[in-house]
């Protein structure tokens, strides 16, 4: 599982209900992909842009349609942040994620007219287990890359205290800003995150 499919999982509720505005998550698993290919050793900073600088295939399929995506154009972040979310990111990933088992996919309709579909868990724990290593660190346990990555997209676009209330907001900060990469890596992965955040206002 992709860390943009971890973020998607904690974005809906139990019902398959999105807890989040659109507006905000398109960017943020974008950011996540991103992020990911980061902490891969495929993308990095050049001046104030990102850049491919290894195009091998990592062997999951998202992560690598976006170096191929990506190409050999350097971007700024925020521009990456956009051309990945610009072509159906969310659709897909929830996608994998019901072909996984992962979700279910069930329709409705809303005030028993306006059809809509949902996304509730079709494997119990999946979310739970996500949460529990979140929160684990928050708590005061070493983080690792994945875990790492995850907190610093969701403490950059202010979702941390959404999803993981009641910790301090000095132990978001100090996750999101070291220990778990790299210095290089985790500078890039803040900048990614906030990326996200000029994204959503379409700058």
């Amino acid at each position: 599982m992709t860390i943009a499919e971890e973020l998607l999982l904690l974005a809906y509720d139990k019902e398959g209900r999105p807890d989040v505005t659109m507006t905000w998550l398109d960017p943020a698993i974008a950011a996540a992909v991103l992020a990911e290919l980061v902490v891969h050793g495929r993308v990095e900073m050049s001046g104030r842009r990102l850049r491919v600088r290894d195009q091998s295939r990592l062997g999951e399929d998202e992560l690598d349609a976006a170096l191929t995506l990506m190409g050999a154009k350097s971007r700024r972040p925020v521009s990456c942040v956009q051309l990945l979310e610009r072509h159906g990111l969310r659709r897909r990933l929830l996608t994998r994620l019901v072909t996984g088992g992962v979700l279910a996919e069930t329709r409705g309709k809303a005030l028993g007219f306006f059809p809509v579909k949902r996304w509730p868990e079709a494997r119990p724990g999946g979310r739970a287990e996500i949460r529990a290593r979140v929160a684990a660190v928050l708590g005061g346990a070493e983080p690792d890359p994945r875990t790492g990555t995850l907190i610093a997209i969701l403490h950059a676009d202010r979702y941390t205290r959404t999803f993981f209330p009641g910790y301090d907001d000095r132990r978001y900060k100090e996750v999101a800003e070291g220990g778990w990469a790299a210095e290089p890596v985790i500078r890039t992965v803040g900048v990614i995150a906030d990326a996200a955040l000029y994204a959503m206002a379409g700058e």
